[in-house]
């Protein structure tokens, strides 16, 4: 397992459940304390309390998660006259009572019953799980959870994917802690699935009732945040596994790659707080930094290169990451506050953290070469770089000639988003839909950008490799042109870079 950073630990002991802190030590009063802040405080200080590397803290450990959950407790609606009865506060100061946040804090409070034996953490669960979120979705037919209901009794209507995180909670009452309601549990359960799902899918945020719509982010409803996907993700992969469904909302999203306006990014870091999910780009200039926590198990089991990629960016920039959002260029916050979220979520990641063991792992330890990746930071008329990336890469050498033909321009879409693809007009390849860049380095031309070849895709690439080689011969050099000193080469690497003239003359492949 790993070490989670001595920095991060602290910062959960000294501030949950304050959702914000100001450098050096100043909680944010604007935001104050909150429910989801204590919630999610628990579900690491549960897991680190019985991990080795917390055994001479146990004390303080436990100590916390009391303090916590019993903090939790004061913002539970406990007047049963209210239709917010069982639900939290969405912070200290406020009268409204999001489902959202009983989603979050139902799982938390039964681990820390689990750590305490304390049976006012069961029942405040109950309360939440059978009362409030049955009250939230009982509100309208669709299946749904009404999004809030204020102290006063007055609605926000609105239905969010985000509470298919709530599947967690929801699925350990019926299964273990509450098994004499598990009816009640799964009807609850059935119904959001059935009609959450749907949006989920088809990447909308929100149904409105008021105009029976799905809806995004954007003027052009193109666009939605981040991590309430990472949530809804995590929340339905809990439930179902690694379904169809997941699979496909994790690998579209994860697959959207850098853009001329913002060269930076890398999904396999994390991901972006805004993402425009029709023209398949980031839509700002910044890592939502809870995501890559989020997104740990899920990429633990099914994608192991992002996230050793991941851990290798963030161990290098712990003190960056501690805030909410981390510019892609450089890293630096986008505002001077840390976020509580952001940490308990990478100490988890920390936490559970074991670098993959694979056979394309063997195959690079045995084969592969020390190289260092310079990541795009800025391309426009120049291309500047950030630091460099130590990796491990297999780089095989094919065959160099003098008289290379030069390949016709013209812009090739994948099913995620237009590349522009060299290539000759004498030639028709399938490129398959995860082929997202080819580009042939020369002495005066270097290709945009690189991509991730996976474990899976190993062999196939390196087959495509030698046809590639033999496809711009001598025969056609009359009609296209000439390039001399042209050497084609095949880079292959277990990490996830998409970056520009890593080698100087190279054919460079990446997938989605």
């Amino acid at each position: 397992m790993g070490t989670v950073p001595q920095a991060y630990y602290q910062f959960i002991m000294n501030y949950a459940p304050y959702v914000y802190v100001i450098p050096p030590n100043t909680p944010d009063p604007e935001w104050g304390k909150a429910a989801f802040a204590a919630a999610f405080a628990i579900d690491f200080l549960s897991e680190a309390y019985n991990n080795k590397q917390f055994e001479n803290q146990k004390t303080a450990i436990y100590n916390k998660i009391v303090n916590l959950a019993d903090w939790i407790l004061t913002q539970q609606c406990t007047d049963p006259a209210r239709k917010a009865y069982g639900g939290f506060k969405s912070n200290e100061n406020s009268t409204y009572y999001y489902s959202v946040d009983a989603c979050r804090v139902i799982s938390s409070l039964l681990q820390a019953y689990d750590v305490t034996n304390d049976e006012n953490y069961l029942n405040a669960a109950r309360l939440a799980g059978a009362t409030f979120l049955k009250t939230m979705q009982d509100q309208q037919t669709y299946g749904g959870f009404a999004r809030a209901v204020t102290i006063a009794d007055a609605w926000l209507l609105q239905m969010d994917i985000e509470c298919l995180y709530g599947l967690i909670g929801l699925k350990m009452l019926a299964e273990k802690y509450d098994t004499a309601n598990a009816s009640t549990y799964e009807g609850i359960i059935s119904k959001a699935v059935n009609f959450l799902k749907e949006g989920f899918e088809n990447l909308w945020l929100h149904y409105d009732p008021a105009d029976d719509n799905w809806h995004r982010i954007g003027l052009s409803e193109n666009e939605i945040y981040d991590d309430p996907f990472a949530y809804a993700l995590l929340g339905l992969y809990e439930y179902e596994g690694w379904s169809l469904t997941c699979q496909k909302v994790y690998n579209f999203i994860n697959s959207i790659r850098a853009s001329a306006q913002y060269p930076a990014y890398n999904p396999a870091i994390c991901w972006a707080g805004y993402i425009d999910v029709i023209s398949r780009f980031a839509a700002c200039d910044y890592y939502d930094a809870v995501t890559s926590g989020i997104l740990w198990k899920i990429r633990k089991n099914h994608d192991k290169p992002s996230l050793e990629f991941s851990m290798k960016i963030i161990d290098k920039h712990q003190e960056e990451f501690m805030f909410w959002g981390a510019k892609h260029a450089d890293y630096s916050y986008v505002e001077n506050k840390k976020a509580m979220a952001t940490v308990c979520w990478l100490s988890l990641l920390y936490l559970n953290y074991e670098e993959p063991t694979t056979r394309f792992k063997q195959i690079l330890r045995s084969n592969g070469e020390n190289i260092t990746l310079y990541p795009v930071r800025e391309a426009s008329e120049q291309i500047s770089y950030g630091e460099g990336i130590d990796i491990k890469a297999i780089i095989s050498p094919a065959q160099s000639r003098r008289d290379v033909p030069l390949p016709e321009h013209f812009p090739f879409t994948s099913s995620s988003v237009n590349y522009s693809i060299w290539t000759s007009d004498a030639v028709t390849v399938d490129w398959f839909a995860f082929v997202s860049i080819i580009g042939i380095v020369t002495d005066n031309y270097h290709p945009v950008r690189c991509g991730i070849v996976r474990e899976s895709d190993y062999f196939f690439f390196r087959h495509l490799f030698h046809l590639l080689s033999a496809v711009f011969t001598p025969d056609i050099s009359s009609r296209l042109g000439l390039l001399s000193k042209s050497v084609f080469f095949l880079a292959i690497t277990d990490g996830n870079c998409k970056l520009p003239s890593v080698l100087a003359t190279a054919i460079l492949y990446g997938i989605l």
